[in-house]
């Protein structure tokens, strides 16, 4: 049960493709245009930056020294790293909680991109307003079928991925799907700065304006950087535990942060353009951007060449097709690895296992926006429960543990030895890398952890 396993990725280009297309998510696209626009662009972005140094990649790091040194799946990775320690392999059913409950909820959104890229597609949002684009999408959203229909299908190719294996499926899935994301960016930003009034959009995006930022700015900057890289739930550590034993753990995790923040940074410059093309819309418009105002927003800004509206639509919708294949697949790998390599279940058997259990949840969770929207588990309904199970307590929580597990309870020489590759490596950044994951990650985690309980609401309504 404990000898390690021989599987790995084949190269280091799939491995660092792979661990960035589990971060690069729907978040990248959704996420961070929405928090710059509600918090003030530039400035937001470049404390945004700031906390992915200080936040991010620590952490990241942490997960994958975690994973790495065990070389087998998460809960054997704890156990190997802390000596023995049985009561830290608990921390190896993080991942499979987590896996079963985010790929539930999140595979229900990932569904709805996928439907609209499918409507894109039939040039189902042309000659429509934008009363019509909201009616249809709360329709859509809120129909006790179609999106559990569209969900299975987007859980059923996550699937297909994992079950084919780590180089077979996870690896050469992301060497496909990385760079066609990267190629629909780069498209999609090209046509969005051509269009009128991109230079407003520009100027919102890259000119800082510092009287903007408050507490606020900064507690919502931080908590982007944590959650973009989707750490503490172990799917890093979990694609770590593939790392051939020749991966720079720091370099590489730099890397896919990099990767990350620029997906994120090419996203605003895909949608605010496009954004203050339209006269009377604001960047900030939330959830309800992707899927309300942005379809809107392509048909006006082409509205003298109806070509060039359904070919936008379409690219922008596939690309966050990409973007919720490559999270959803980590998310599935990380329940899967457990019951592949702890109980000996084979990768096809618990592929499919594992997205049929996920099924149930998320038909639970996207049922929450219609006829189960009554049906509550602590006031909450099954979509945003998991939501906040995941976001809100888990990955803080998991977080933290981590960085305590790796900054105070491994013998450090194990820890030094990891992120050297046994000596081979020079780590200038070690030291630096150490005391951020003993004391400003935890203390950066627990600001997160309060912010997301709203414990400084309650705090400032008392105070005034």
């Amino acid at each position: 049960m404990n000898t390690k396993s021989t599987v790995s990725f084949a190269s280091k280009v799939g491995a660092i493709l792979a661990v960035a297309g589990s971060a690069v998510g729907l978040g990248n696209v959704w996420r961070f245009p929405t928090e710059a626009g509600e918090h003030g662009g530039a400035a937001f972005i470049l404390i945004y930056v700031l906390f992915m140094l200080l936040l991010g990649v620590p952490v990241m790091v942490t997960e994958f020294v975690i994973g790495r040194h065990g070389h087998k799946d998460v809960t054997h990775s704890f156990l190997s790293m802390s000596g023995g320690r049985r009561g830290w392999k608990w921390m190896g059913l993080l991942p499979v909680v987590a896996g079963f409950l985010v790929l539930s909820y999140y595979s229900v959104v990932a569904g709805w991109t996928l439907y609209y890229a499918f409507e894109a597609g039939l040039n189902g949002f042309a000659g429509k307003d934008a009363a019509t684009y909201a009616a249809d999408f709360v329709s859509f959203s809120s129909h006790p079928l179609w999106p559990s229909v569209w969900m299975a299908v987007t859980v059923s190719l996550t699937c297909g991925v994992v079950a084919l294996g780590v180089r077979r499926g996870i690896e050469r899935g992301a060497k496909i799907m990385m760079p066609l994301l990267f190629l629909l960016i780069l498209v999609l930003v090209g046509c969005s700065l051509s269009l009128p009034g991109a230079e407003r959009g520009l100027r919102f995006l890259l000119q800082p304006d510092f009287s903007r930022v408050t507490g606020s700015t900064v507690l919502s900057a931080m908590g982007q950087a944590f959650f973009s890289l989707s750490v503490g739930i172990c799917c890093l550590c979990t694609y770590a535990c593939y790392f051939r034993r020749d991966v720079d753990l720091m370099k590489d995790g730099l890397k896919v942060a990099s990767i990350d923040t620029l997906v994120a940074l090419l996203s605003g410059l895909i949608i605010f353009p496009a954004v203050y093309s339209v006269p009377g819309l604001q960047p900030d418009a939330g959830p309800s951007l992707v899927f309300i105002t942005l379809p809107n927003v392509f048909q006006q800004v082409f509205s003298g060449v109806p070509l060039l509206a359904y070919v936008f639509s379409l690219l922008f919708y596939l690309l966050l097709v990409m973007a919720a294949l490559t999270s959803s697949i980590s998310m599935l790998e990380m329940a899967v690895a457990y019951f592949h390599e702890e109980w000996r279940v084979s990768r096809p058997l618990s592929a499919i296992g594992v997205s049929l259990v996920c099924l149930l949840l998320g038909t639970a969770c996207s049922l929450s926006f219609g006829v189960w929207a009554d049906v509550k588990v602590l006031g909450l309904n099954f979509f945003d429960l998991f939501d906040f199970l995941v976001a809100k307590l888990l990955m803080p929580i998991g977080s933290l543990l981590m960085c305590v597990f790796v900054g105070w309870v491994v013998d450090e020489q194990v820890v030094r030895q990891e992120i050297t590759n046994q000596g081979t490596l020079r780590s200038p950044l070690y030291r630096l890398w150490l005391f951020l994951v003993r004391y400003v990650a935890p203390l950066c985690i627990l600001l997160i952890f309060a912010n997301e309980l709203g414990l400084f609401r309650v705090l400032f309504a008392t105070v005034h």
